[in-house]
């Protein structure tokens, strides 16, 4: 790892609240290292009371730009002068460019999800999807499945439907799709849900370690040959909700995917340079082990 700074050194950063758990840090500085860059990579907790202080601290030292993790997400928003698109009708911001004051938003974690289900495009297309969870994550991966993967109807399944009712109003207003059906995570009533769906995404932490015991389903009931199931939990790379989906024959995908494609989109926003995403997924999947 790089310990050594110059007058030159680059630095970039996160903010989040905490930040114990990210593994940005490892992943930033390691492809500094690999590509011999004069960069170096710094998480900060900051509660979200101090944000707005952080966020001038970060230009006043010339950050070249930093990653923004919960709680911080929509509320940096007011900090920045403009948002991309996608920031805008996702509705949160993960990736801050600062161009000489001028701070831009991004959501690199919609490149994250577009990475990860791109080899199935063909096969989702037209037909029956089912996200779980109603929170910043399932906001990425809706406007990514309606801007370039086209479903049939969207199933959005929360423990609280109310949630998932505002979610579904919130991308027919922004994006004018009508076809998202709401329902309340409650077994064995969307068991027929899924098993009816090509794709199941789970957007919610349910699985992640230390916790990695609990699960969203008892049963593995709900799942099928012929469909794909991803699950954005990074850690454990497996988690009890694909071995279920891999157990009836599904294709599964892991969050390690998306972690490492949304970092790379982030890097080259910074950077201008090309993040070698498989050495890194390869580092990181043994440092998570």
């Amino acid at each position: 790892m790089r310990n050594t700074f110059s007058n030159e050194t680059q630095i970039l950063g996160l903010l989040g609240h905490p930040i114990k758990h990210s593994y940005s840090p490892f992943i930033f500085n390691i492809t500094a290292q690999l590509l011999n860059l004069d960069l170096t990579y710094l998480p900060f907790d900051v509660p979200p009371a101090e944000l707005k202080y952080a966020v001038k601290g970060m230009v006043t030292l010339g950050f070249k730009g930093w990653n923004v993790t919960i709680p911080h997400k929509e509320t940096i928003k007011r900090r920045l002068n403009s948002l991309s698109e996608e920031a805008a009708l996702v509705g949160s911001v993960n990736t801050v460019v600062n161009d000489m004051g001028n701070l831009v938003g991004y959501n690199t974690d919609v490149n994250g999800v577009y990475e990860s289900l791109l080899p199935y495009k063909d096969e989702i297309g037209g037909l029956d999807v089912t996200v779980i969870g109603a929170g910043g994550a399932a906001r990425a991966v809706l406007y990514t499945l309606i801007k370039h993967f086209r479903p049939g109807t969207i199933n959005l399944i929360n423990r609280t439907e109310q949630r998932a009712d505002t979610l579904k109003d919130y991308f027919y207003n922004k994006m004018r799709y009508p076809d998202i059906k709401t329902q309340i995570l409650f077994p064995p009533r969307v068991q027929e849900v899924i098993s009816n769906s090509k794709l199941i995404v789970n957007t919610t932490s349910v699985g992640m370690y230390p916790d990695s015991g609990s699960q969203l389903f008892p049963e593995a009931k709900a799942f099928n040959r012929g469909q794909v199931v991803f699950d954005l939990v990074y850690n454990p790379v497996e988690t009890n909700f694909l071995k279920m989906a891999k157990g009836e024959g599904a294709v599964t995908i892991n969050g390690l995917r998306m972690l490492v494609a949304q970092a790379a989109k982030s890097f080259e926003l910074w950077t201008g340079q090309e993040m070698p995403v498989p050495a890194i997924h390869d580092a990181i999947l043994n440092y998570i082990k």
